[in-house]
């Protein structure tokens, strides 16, 4: 069932990637070039958590060295996605309430620059968790077999107090950043001057992005119950497992093409042109009966 989905949702993320890179006028917006960031940011962490989640069912462990860089690339993606969240809302709110300043702004160059420092900043709590691991535990544990999660491959209580006051400012600064773009956006789609059909817009999808930082939240707070509910309810630990997997990793998945896959009219269009074009190229089998001599 995990593999269904996972493939179901791969075929949807590669579906909208190749109507990307098929149209250029998309690698000028700003607007686009997050959202496909974002997706392919989705694909990476769906593929790698998927393969943790088949991988400790098929072989329940293996060895730290070949766990520490799925693990640091699965957090990196994870904690990825609420600053690009918060780089798509500040995006709407420039385009809403300084239009005349957008293109001067908001340029491809400086859109690629941001991403680049969401990635460094989405990697230095992994880089750090590596590093302190290395500093404290002998070099004979990398090569013992463990379950591959993150609380048994960083296991020192330190890494655990920083991760918390790093998730503090973190999230804190994403909501704080919500908030704001979407105050300022409702109170300029009151103006009579604006243009009300796209502050609406605007707004709304700053409302899912929202949703979107919630669902994100799962991810650090669901694993943290995970290991007591398994204690109450050891019989339904697979259960409990694959709620948690459904719940922390599928759904939020499913909302980035909500927001711009199915909710933007521009990128729709060639969307779905790119299906159409692809049904099309699929031609019938044709059957001819043959008659003897």
């Amino acid at each position: 069932m995990a593999m269904l989905v996972w493939l179901a949702l791969s075929i949807l993320n590669c579906s909208m990637v190749s109507t990307f890179r098929k149209h250029s006028f998309f690698y000028e917006d700003p607007r686009y070039i997050m959202f496909i960031c974002m997706v392919i940011n989705d694909a990476i962490q769906l593929t790698l958590v998927t393969a943790l989640y088949v991988v400790s069912y098929a072989f329940s462990k293996i060895l730290a060295s070949a766990c520490c860089p799925l693990i640091m690339t699965a957090v990196t993606t994870t904690r990825s996605t609420p600053l690009i969240l918060a780089g798509m809302a500040l995006e709407r709110f420039i385009s809403i309430c300084f239009p005349l300043h957008y293109s001067h702004i908001c340029t491809a160059t400086r859109t690629m620059w941001i991403i680049a420092l969401i990635y460094l900043l989405s990697f230095t709590p992994p880089l750090t968790d590596l590093l302190i691991t290395i500093a404290k535990e002998p070099p004979m544990f990398f090569r013992t077999s463990i379950f591959c999660d993150h609380s048994l491959l960083f296991t020192d209580l330190s890494i655990y107090y920083k991760n918390c006051v790093f998730d503090s400012v973190y999230f804190s600064f994403v909501f704080l950043t919500l908030l704001y773009t979407y105050c300022k956006i409702m109170l300029t789609a009151r103006a009579a001057s604006t243009d009300l059909t796209s502050a609406k817009k605007a707004r709304n999808t700053v409302l899912l992005h929202g949703v979107q930082l919630l669902l994100c939240l799962l991810a650090f707070v669901v694993p943290s119950m995970q290991a007591p509910l398994i204690q109450l309810f050891p019989m339904y630990g697979l259960e409990i497992r694959y709620v948690n997997f459904l719940l922390v990793y599928i759904i939020p998945r499913f909302l980035s093409p909500m927001i711009y896959g199915f909710r933007d009219e521009k990128f729709r269009k060639y969307w779905l042109r790119c299906f159409i074009t692809k049904a099309r190229k699929v031609k019938p089998v044709r059957y001819f009966s043959q008659k003897p001599g």
